[in-house]
């Protein structure tokens, strides 16, 4: 029998954490693998859970998977929501059902944070992400991202 946990994320996941957005950066249209970028990133979410959290598949004590959830306050819903970034699932823990159970966390764990939606973002020709999503109750918005980079 294998041991499966969905936990928030601690300071000592950070390595493990870095290595998957490392594959995910590398497959993502619109970002690179930077992994002083990432480490620092990281690093700041883990520190200020008020402001997000990150959540792991552990299987047998591996992580084998994350979500974050960053928190922002919306006018238009009158409080606290949450951005989903950065799901991702190790290439040899896929279809095993982890990423079901992963996103059925990350929406339980939202609502229990007292948030009031849910956004994410995927990449407009990824089918697959988007059928995912679709099956557990996100639904396309009107709206289209538009972004501004400042720096490099």
């Amino acid at each position: 029998m294998t041991d499966l946990s969905i936990v928030p994320a601690g300071e000592a996941d950070a390595d493990a954490i870095c290595q998957l957005l490392s594959a995910l950066f590398s497959q993502e249209a619109d970002f690179s693998v930077d992994s002083e970028k990432q480490t620092s990133a990281v690093k700041a979410i883990l520190s200020h859970p008020e402001q997000g959290q990150i959540l792991l598949v552990k299987k047998d004590n591996i992580v084998a998977g994350m979500v974050s959830l960053l928190y922002l306050i919306s006018t238009a819903m009158g409080g606290k929501v949450a951005m989903l970034e950065d799901m991702i699932i190790a290439e040899d823990y896929r279809s095993l059902g982890l990423g079901k159970r992963l996103l059925q966390a990350a929406i339980d764990f939202a609502q229990d944070q007292g948030c009031l939606r849910i956004t994410l973002l995927t990449d407009a020709d990824n089918d697959r992400a988007q059928q995912f999503y679709q099956q557990h109750g996100f639904v396309r918005s009107a709206m289209i991202p538009m972004r501004r980079v400042f720096g490099d």
